[in-house]
């Protein structure tokens, strides 16, 4: 089982959170390949921890569905379902929209300057087809948001289903297109005139939207 040795690796972290968000972060790149055997001896040594705290992530990431553990025999990479986009994608996009409206009465000019340089920094990355830069970029705008609308139990769902998105987009190569870059746009807009009513479905058109891309290209 190949494991970077060179990673970064987080600060002010208990060894727990720092193998968990190390070991979900190879299986979401897929540094850790769908279906492969997970060894939590070589993932403690590759951590630099001992094998109880990785033991405790890979429990925890099994109830996330990131790993499937079968007691006396093996703990594997889940495999990656295209299909699974479809039931994702709608709750994903309800709560970014929800997080939208909410972020309208937090707003200031430095959160609108924040969305329209980062936005810049998305068209860039699609005009130069640096895709995977796209794809997290494109976190990092809706992310803001996300912030910005201070609700901390829609923060948790939409990490926990962001992440599995995440997962999807990158082994299915997700290419995000112009479209996304103007949505990106009308969005920005209708937060700064605080148009709640317009700024819910095109949140949510952008998000949806990548589910009948996927559709009509098979």
């Amino acid at each position: 089982m190949p494991i970077p040795v060179n990673h970064s690796k987080p600060v002010r972290q208990s060894a727990k959170e720092s193998a968990y968000n190390q070991i979900q972060q190879w299986i979401i790149d897929g540094t850790l390949q769908p279906g492969e055997k997970l060894n939590d001896s070589e993932l403690a040594q590759a951590l630099g921890i001992s094998r109880t705290p990785v033991r405790e992530s890979l429990q925890l990431l099994e109830t996330e569905g990131f790993v499937q553990m079968f007691p006396g025999k093996a703990t594997q990479v889940t495999e990656v379902e295209k299909e699974s986009m479809k039931d994702l994608l709608p709750p994903l996009a309800a709560l970014q929209a929800l997080a939208a409206e909410l972020a309208v009465d937090n707003l200031t000019t430095d959160v609108l300057d924040l969305l329209e340089t980062t936005n810049d920094r998305f068209a860039k990355a699609i005009h130069s087809e640096n895709y995977y830069a796209a794809l997290k970029i494109d976190e990092e705008f809706h992310q803001i948001i996300v912030d910005i609308a201070n609700n901390p139990y829609i923060q948790r769902i939409i990490a926990h289903l962001q992440a599995h998105v995440r997962r999807l987009f990158f082994h299915n190569s997700i290419v995000l297109t112009e479209k996304s870059i103007e949505e990106h746009a009308k969005i920005i807009e209708l937060i700064k005139n605080s148009n709640k009513e317009a700024l819910s479905p095109i949140m949510k058109e952008n998000w949806l939207r990548t589910i009948d891309e996927i559709e009509s290209s098979q």
